[in-house]
């Protein structure tokens, strides 16, 4: 089938790797513009647009596409199906009507929980147990659309939301190349989706990753690896180098009991509103991850609590 791509970061390569690999003419490739990053802030291409540079793929960047210029060049491309994974953009009902056949989603949750913008960060925050993928129809609501296919996922209690996502990205992949197979055959069929049990994945806001140990274990526990390693949730504390920010990349529940934020013991145990966390895995700014023993080792004061 000839096939636009639409997406923009790591999560989307696999399925445009699947896609390509299955055979299908991807005809173009939308994805986010490039922005400046590192130090010499030089101009970085997503992901997605990496990849298909180097197959030659046509690519584009549009700012919006509810223009009259926009909607004429998607048509221009005489689509039978556009793929979109995590691509950025909102997609008006001109783009939706283009394709020949529908334009699929590949959503990285059980819909409807989590519609919205960061459902892997947001299951594990909430504790769920199990998540998964789902392919789509869009239509022109939030994540609104029958559903064709779907794989469930199991949420390890430690799982962190990388790891769910380098779990989830391949099995999208595979699932988004059964559904494209079925629909080049005809097979592919769309259910509504359940009304129960709606829940919206809101951005995540940098105000959020700031720790709150005030909150039983568990939920401190499942709001740190629901944002490893990106952003990552922060304490502030002074450990004989002035006031800085620590990020906690891993945590373990275990027995304590103290002041919130208070330092238990000679290791990094922090107690909480019920219970406490020992740190697993930290990062000071600028510095590669590192185990608590190997950062006590340089600190010269441990404050009596942490921010």
């Amino acid at each position: 089938m000839r096939i636009v791509f639409m997406g923009t970061p790591d999560f989307s390569v696999p399925v445009l790797a699947e896609i390509i690999g299955g055979g299908h003419e991807v005809v173009a490739v939308y994805t986010r513009a490039p922005k400046p990053a590192g130090r010499g802030m030089e101009m970085k291409l997503s992901p997605v647009h990496a990849m298909a540079e180097r197959f030659g793929i046509p690519v584009h960047t549009p700012k919006s596409l509810r223009t009259p210029e926009a909607a004429e060049l998607f048509a221009s491309h005489d689509a039978d199906v556009a793929v979109v994974v995590a691509y950025g953009l909102i997609l008006p009902q001109a783009i939706l009507d283009a394709p020949r056949e529908c334009c699929l989603n590949l959503h990285a949750s059980l819909l409807p929980r989590w519609r919205g913008a960061a459902p892997i960060q947001r299951a594990i925050m909430a504790g769920d147990a199990e998540t998964g993928v789902m392919v789509m129809k869009m239509d022109v609501g939030l994540d609104t659309g029958p559903v064709a296919m779907a794989e469930r996922v199991a949420i390890g209690s430690d799982m962190t939301a990388g790891e769910l996502h380098d779990r989830l990205s391949p099995l999208g992949a595979d699932l988004m190349g059964r559904a494209l197979a079925a629909l080049s055959r005809g097979g592919l069929t769309f259910q509504p989706q359940a009304e129960a049990g709606l829940t919206y994945a809101h951005k995540i806001e940098k105000a959020e990753a700031r720790i709150d140990w005030r909150l039983p274990a568990q939920a401190v526990h499942d709001h740190i690896r629901g944002l490893s390693p990106f952003p990552g949730a922060f304490f502030e504390g002074d450990f004989g180098r002035g006031a800085e920010r620590i990020k906690v990349l891993r945590a373990q529940v275990c027995a304590g009991e103290g002041h919130a934020g208070a330092l238990l013991g000679d290791e990094l145990t922090v107690a909480c509103g019920a219970g406490a966390l020992k740190l697993v895995e930290i990062q000071r700014a600028g510095k590669a991850p590192m185990k608590p023993q190997d950062f006590l080792r340089g600190v010269r004061a441990q404050p009596e609590r942490l921010g």
